[in-house]
């Protein structure tokens, strides 16, 4: 036979050459998605399933920094009203930093029952009763500490001491996120100042920083240097960022327990795919007039909590994990802080909040996310039933009974959980502590507190720590 004399087509490759190759191009497109998947399984975000089905798959804390008065919001007291202007006699543990104790002190603002639950709520917040029966209540929150710096380290970190994994870390560690363009756990503070103890508050602690809180700003663009510098192409910015990824990877393969630097290399990535998506986040000139009347962003009272909370629709509804706002910043009056004058505070800043937290109830229900998304509302503690000095109408912390409530998925509303006293001193019925609300809320993200721990120190560290805690069944929906 004659030697077999392959025919070439005009590219120079043979038929079957030309097929092989070309069949590897198009098998390399799936190739390269399979490694971007597997890329993904490896990040430190990736998405993971909880320990058991749960419906929230979105947390929102809407903190009100400096400590709400239980008395004058959620958990009325009809018998303080009856001692009003008494000098308190009883034994309860009232006062902090030295500061007098004056007479007791009524609620100057009027309780009614809202909803077909009747729950009853302060004229302080006439919008966010119109949810009434979405809200579950515990009027029987206490804490361990009387000090700002520590109270709001203990709610947002289960520790009173620096240096603690924040909840939404631990729930961006647990369950990571769906979103790969945006943060797992994003922080919106208050422009009069972030709470003291600032970014400690939503800090990784010992965990990968990869899982600490991103602060964004509501106003202008999110994050500071986010915009790609003028001249700068997107191929140019590709090119240097590749060769900053290469340096850095070869830097950390010396250096693999250092978790700063990984995180840096992940966020240089993100703060790339951040530049379209978080810009766009912020921009609410699409939304329509009257989404922007509902959150009160026209009104100078409510514009910039209602900018906040329409900010975080817009994240929930794009993947991200867990959200927090801060309502209050700075010191005293800037803050729930009513040390001088309860009264005028809280009126400030209720009516700051009141209305763009309703609308964010209204518009998660609207967008279809409320059965997705559970809220937190409350602060690092609670106020005293006494004022500070006889005429003075400003109320001492109080960590010993305050009130909180949830809403949203997995919780049953349109009910109180627990009790203080009959003046509102200290927490006397169905007692949670701190932990125990974490626990909750762990439970209602699909995570159980005892089995979400991270290696740190020889020990597994917990975000509800060593001691025995307890899920708040009541309020399971």
């Amino acid at each position: 036979m004659g030697r077999f004399i392959p025919n070439r087509t005009p590219c120079g490759r043979t038929r079957r050459e030309f097929l092989w190759q070309a069949g590897g191009g198009f098998a390399g497109l799936a190739l390269a998605d399979l490694l971007i998947a597997d890329d993904r399984s490896v990040s430190p975000l990736a998405e993971k399933a909880p320990h058991f089905p749960a419906k929230a798959k979105h947390c929102v804390f809407l903190f009100m920094n400096g400590g709400p008065s239980q008395v004058d919001t959620f958990d009325p007291k009809p018998g303080l009203a009856k001692h009003d202007g008494r000098t308190y006699t009883g034994d309860a543990k009232v006062g902090s930093n030295g500061r007098p104790i004056g007479h007791l002190m009524k609620s100057p603002f009027e309780f009614r029952k809202h909803g077909e639950s009747g729950l009853e709520i302060s004229s302080l917040f006439p919008h966010t009763a119109r949810h009434a029966d979405d809200l579950c209540v515990i009027r029987s929150m206490h804490a361990d500490t009387a000090a700002h710096a520590s109270g709001c380290l203990q709610m947002n970190t289960g520790s009173i001491f620096i240096g603690k994994p924040s909840v939404g870390s631990w729930l961006s560690y647990g369950l990571g996120t769906s979103n790969r363009d945006l943060p797992s756990f994003v922080v919106m503070t208050d422009p009069r100042g972030g709470p003291i103890g600032s970014a400690s508050n939503w800090s990784a602690g010992y965990m990968p920083a990869a899982y600490q809180g991103t602060l964004f700003r509501s106003i202008g663009s999110p994050l500071l240097d986010l915009a790609t510098p003028e001249g700068t192409t997107d191929r140019t910015q590709r090119r240097s960022l590749d060769l900053l990824k290469g340096l850095n990877e070869e830097h950390l393969k010396l250096r693999p327990e250092d978790t700063e630097l990984a995180a840096r290399i992940e966020s240089y990535e993100l703060a790339f795919r951040m530049q379209t998506e978080a810009a766009e986040i912020v921009d609410l000139t699409r939304e329509t007039a009257a989404t922007l009347e509902m959150y009160g962003i026209n009104a100078p009272l409510t514009a910039d909590f209602g900018r906040k909370c329409l900010i975080t629709r817009r994240l929930i509804e794009r993947g991200v994990r867990y959200v927090q706002l801060y309502s209050g910043g700075g010191h005293i009056e800037d803050t729930w802080d009513g040390h001088n004058d309860c009264i005028t505070n809280h009126k400030t800043h209720a009516g700051e909040t009141d209305k763009p937290i309703a609308a964010l109830i209204t518009d998660l229900k609207r967008s279809g996310l409320w059965e997705e998304t559970l809220l937190i509302w409350g602060g690092e503690f609670g106020r005293t039933p006494t004022s500070e000095g006889v005429g003075k109408p400003g109320r001492d912390h109080d960590w010993h009974g305050f009130s909180m409530w949830l809403a949203g998925a997995g919780v049953k509303g349109g009910q109180a959980i627990g009790a203080t006293d009959e003046l509102g001193f200290q927490a006397v019925e169905d007692r949670c502590h701190v932990s125990d609300l974490h626990a909750t809320v762990l439970y209602l993200m699909g995570l159980d507190h005892t089995r979400l721990s991270f290696r740190h120190q020889g020990l597994d560290q917990r975000l509800t720590g060593v001691e025995e805690r307890h899920i708040v069944k009541k309020a399971l929906a």
